[in-house]
Formats: structure tokens, sequence, C-alpha cells
């Protein structure tokens, strides 16, 4: 592990169970003069202050910033918050923005607090405003990871599970919830999912047009992780099934996955990966042709700007 000699500050947000929590734990048990400040970024309760004292208790310096990703005003103010603890001094320069959070609706007629489907809306717009929000605020050289999948292109091994890819459409569609009084099956639901994967991989190439050359943006997968808190609104069965899959050989786990989401974070191994590189567990791979599209990820941008735009009026 070789770590940039500025290793400043990391806010991750979606730190108290899963991934977000190994990596959280990744990142406080690094040695001295390798270990970052740490802002979590969560809902607030017992289980953000149980993560921030284990952080703590492995030498970490932590800040708790309790922020419901489904509520864009409660994202606006979180991102306040930050500016003002790098206005203070209270923390070291804002180094790395790992958006981590994430969340997989059972029923797409959900909406978030601003009206928006909700998997859309933790999923992509909490992590758009939170990133925009602060993009000023980052000292460069300095990295925003984001979580990928590829189930926006539904790959063999999901087809045969019956995992849905992505069916795009106009962004300011897809952040519609369903309306009818029949609850959509799983298949809307993760359509729903592949889609804000999707618009994530759109979002980082424009990102990094946006963002100028001492930000580098970069999209994680895990890999396969089934049994974790993501599908904690899905069927009690189903729920029951990915706890069983996660037994088996091979399969990612967070405890695996956690370092490696905060070695791209920090380590210099990876201090070139830029333009929305996608790291698939510890490899960079191609993404499919139908992930990099100049003109629906100039849409998706000039979208999300209005949908913020909206949610604002309504705060």
């Amino acid at each position: 592990m070789t770590t940039t000699a500025e290793t400043g500050t990391v806010l991750i947000t979606g730190p108290t169970r899963g991934l977000g929590r190994a990596t959280t734990l990744a990142l406080a048990g690094r040695p001295d003069g390798a270990r970052p400040d740490l802002l979590l970024v969560g809902r607030g309760g017992p289980e953000l202050t149980r993560i921030a004292d284990e952080a703590r208790a492995r030498g970490a310096q932590v800040r708790e910033i309790g922020c419901d990703l489904a509520r864009l005003a409660d994202v606006r103010a979180a991102a306040a918050t930050v500016r003002n603890l790098l206005d203070a001094g209270a923390v070291r320069p804002l180094r790395a923005l790992i958006a981590n959070a994430g969340a997989m609706s059972a029923d797409t007629r959900t909406a978030s607090a601003d009206g928006y489907e909700l998997t859309f809306a933790v999923n992509y717009l909490a992590h758009a405003q939170l990133i925009g929000d602060l993009l000023g605020s980052l000292t460069a050289p300095a990295r925003v990871v984001l979580l990928g999948s590829n189930t926006y292109h539904a790959n063999l091994p999901r087809r045969i599970m019956g995992v849905p890819g992505a069916e795009w459409h106009d962004p300011l569609e897809l952040a519609r919830p369903a309306n009818g009084a029949k609850k959509p099956g799983f298949k809307a639901s993760g359509v729903a999912y592949s889609n804000a994967k999707l618009a994530i991989l759109y979002y980082a190439h424009e990102l990094q047009r946006q963002a100028g050359s001492g930000i580098n943006v970069s999209v994680f997968e895990p890999g396969w992780m089934p049994g974790t808190a993501l599908g904690r609104g899905m069927p009690a069965a189903a729920q029951a099934m990915g706890r069983g899959l996660a037994r088996l050989p091979g399969v990612s786990t967070a405890e695996r996955s956690g370092p490696q989401l905060a070695s791209i974070a920090l380590d210099d191994e990876w201090a070139r990966l830029r333009d929305g590189a996608f790291v698939v567990k510890d490899k960079v791979r191609e993404v499919r042709p139908v992930a990099r599209d100049r003109e629906r990820e100039r849409r998706l941008w000039a979208a999300t700007a209005q949908l913020m735009d909206r949610a604002d009026t309504r705060a």
C-alpha cells in the first residue's frame, strides 16, 4: 500500500452497513501518516454513531454528518456542513469523495421526499447533488469514486438469474415514479436499479469533463455481492435467497471489497484513474458501448440540473 503524501480527508456516503462500513473501517485502520480524516454522511442515529465510534477506535479523526439521501434538502445541508468544516480548518483538505450509498426500492411507485422515483433519487440524484455542491471544495489532486454495477447491461450470469438490464429513457422520465394501483414487480425494480447505475456511468464521464484536470473520476464495481442491505426493501424470500447465495465461493463480500474501494480512493497505484474509468473488483474494464454516449451524457447533465432546481423550489 503506497499512499499519496497528502492523505487529507475522505467523505463517504452510506457508511453504516455492508460495503460502506467495510470501507470506512479499512480507511480508519490505515497506519499513521496514511490515515485520512473521515466525514461519514448517512442517516443520523445509533448506526451512524456506532460506525463513527468504531472508526475512532482505530485511530481516525471522524465527523458524523446526518443526512437522508432521499431528501435533496438534507443533501444540500450536508454539503454546507462539509464546506463549513473545511473553511474553519476543522478537518484536513478534502481529497476524496466516495459516493457509496445505494438503495433498490421494491416498489417503483415509491417517491423520495422530492417526488422522484426512490431508486433513481438515492443512487444517482443525491450523489450528483452532493458532488456538485462540493466540487469546488475538493483540493487537487483529488478523487471522486462512484459505485457502479454491471447490471447496466445484464451480463450472462445476471440474465440467468433474471436480473434485468437498463432500459434507458429521458432522465426526467426515469425520475418519475410509476403510477397505478397495482404494484410493479421485481423486473421493474431491477430495471430502475440498472437505469440508475447506467446513469452513474454517464454522469462520471460528463463529470470528468466538467471537473478539470485536478480531480479524477472513477467508478467501482465490487462484483456480485448478494445478501447485502441493498435489498432490504425486497420480499423476505428474496432477501433469504440473497443471504444463501452470499455463501457461494467466488462471490464478492464487503470484507474483501471494502479495502479495495479504500485503496482506489487513496493509493498511488490508482492515481491515474480518470474519465470515469470502470474498475471491476481490482481491474480496469472497458464498459460496453451503451455506457458511452456523449448525447445521453449531455442530456443527463442538463436534466439533473432541472431536477435539482425543481426540488429546491419545492423545499
